[in-house]
């Protein structure tokens, strides 16, 4: 028999035993935690922000949208536009002008208006720090509402984006495309206080590595474990 210890539990398995085969999904998700952890060690998201209400419009200004874009933009829109109520008494018209680049900037700039003033009104100008309240928000669905959670107030959340679909279908823990099915799934198999990092990590290793078209499996810190290399790389 072998002998493998995870995070402190032990597990026996036969001799002829491969890492990877046999494993439960809660194991192979404390695998692809560790795997990640040691090829990203900063976890950090990538928008830019100072302060809660930036981290919310930059991320509705994402939609679509490449962080590195957003980032760009949100200079000149933080810099005009200081806080939620200069949010909610701005013309959308100028809102637009500044975030034209970003893609959909119409809908965005309706969005961030109508979220500043329901912020206003409801919150008094607070974003709020549970996902059942973020997402009341117009234009805020519960990806945004689990990254800002997340990020600003260091609670539990798993940000269901297209490289953890990706990402996490590969791996073989769901066929499906419904993210908040998804986020179901991954809520129970992650420890609760790696799940936000785990997310952020698998953006990092979605660019850098797991392509959409062309994943580089070879490269690949899970591909022990990962059925997308079992089944087409082997």
């Amino acid at each position: 028999m072998i002998l493998i210890k995870n995070r402190g539990t032990a597990y026996l398995y036969p001799d002829d035993f491969k890492e990877g085969e046999n494993m439960t999904d809660k194991e192979k998700a404390l695998k692809a935690v560790e795997a990640l952890e040691k090829e990203y060690p900063e976890a950090v998201c990538s928008l830019v922000y100072d302060e809660p209400l930036q981290l919310l419009i930059a991320t509705r200004l994402a939609a679509q949208c490449t962080d590195k874009r957003v980032n760009m933009v949100t200079p000149a829109l933080f810099e005009k536009f200081e806080t939620a109520k200069d949010f909610a008494e701005a013309e959308v018209s100028d809102v637009e002008e500044l975030i034209r680049s970003c893609g959909l900037y119409k809908t965005k700039a309706r969005d961030i208006v109508a979220m500043c003033k329901m912020l206003c009104e409801k919150y008094n100008g607070v974003v709020p720090d549970t996902i059942e309240e973020l997402v009341k928000l117009p234009g805020v669905g519960r990806k945004t509402a689990n990254l800002v959670v997340g990020d600003i107030f260091g609670k539990p959340a798993v940000v269901v984006d297209t490289h953890c679909i990706r990402l996490t279908s590969r791996l073989g823990f769901h066929e499906i495309k419904d993210p908040v099915k998804i986020e179901k799934i991954l809520k129970n198999l992650l420890p609760p206080e790696k799940s936000n990092d785990f997310c952020h990590r698998l953006v990092l290793h979605g660019r850098a590595v797991c392509d959409a078209r062309n994943p580089k499996c070879e490269e690949c810190c899970m591909k022990d474990f990962c059925n997308y290399y079992e089944t087409n790389k082997k």
